[in-house]
């Protein structure tokens, strides 16, 4: 669309606007073909993460579940209930990040959300194992002290395991 007189020029949708520009110039066209492939694999490594951190949600379900089924009684109050989820969460938080929710806040001010939302993707694919195992500790009737100490032992190991295959993974796409 063209306008004369004040105000006026050239409007085109930004399709053809970008068509034209990559017409005119091989050099924008390079910068917005490089942009969208820089761009493309932002969004695959976003969606990567989110799928797995959906992933510890579900998993955080079965985590809950056997606390719901072997560590509340049915007296508590809804306060008391929270304090003991919250309680086995830490250990999970402890187990793999080395602190408690409330300590990483605190270290943490200026970040928005919790230590699960600013985990990696190996730290969420561990975190779903920890959970789904911890569900099993718990309702294997195991003390929190031993779960603690055994979960942290399989973080360990885990985190090793994913880290030793993203390094061989980085390795194998630079020899590309």
């Amino acid at each position: 669309m063209s306008k004369a007189g004040r105000y006026g020029g050239t409007f085109a949708h930004k399709d053809i606007a970008f068509e034209f520009g990559m017409w005119i110039s091989p050099k924008f066209k390079l910068l917005l073909i490089k942009e969208f492939e820089r761009l493309k694999k932002e969004e695959q490594k976003q969606l990567g993460w989110n799928a797995k951190r959906e992933l510890s949600k579900i998993n955080y379900r079965i985590h809950t579940s056997a606390i719901k089924n072997n560590l509340i009684p049915k007296e508590l109050t809804r306060e008391e209930i929270n304090y003991i989820y919250a309680e086995e969460a830490d250990v999970i938080n402890m187990a793999l990040f080395g602190a408690t929710a409330k300590k990483w806040k605190e270290e943490n001010k200026s970040k928005n959300g919790n230590i699960r939302d600013h985990a990696s993707i190996d730290e969420l694919i561990c975190l779903a194992n920890l959970e789904n195992l911890n569900a099993v500790f718990i309702n294997d009737g195991i003390s929190q002290a031993i779960r603690l100490e055994r979960l942290n032992k399989i973080a360990i190991s885990q985190m090793k395991i994913l880290s030793e295959s993203n390094k061989k993974y980085l390795k194998n796409e630079i020899n590309k």
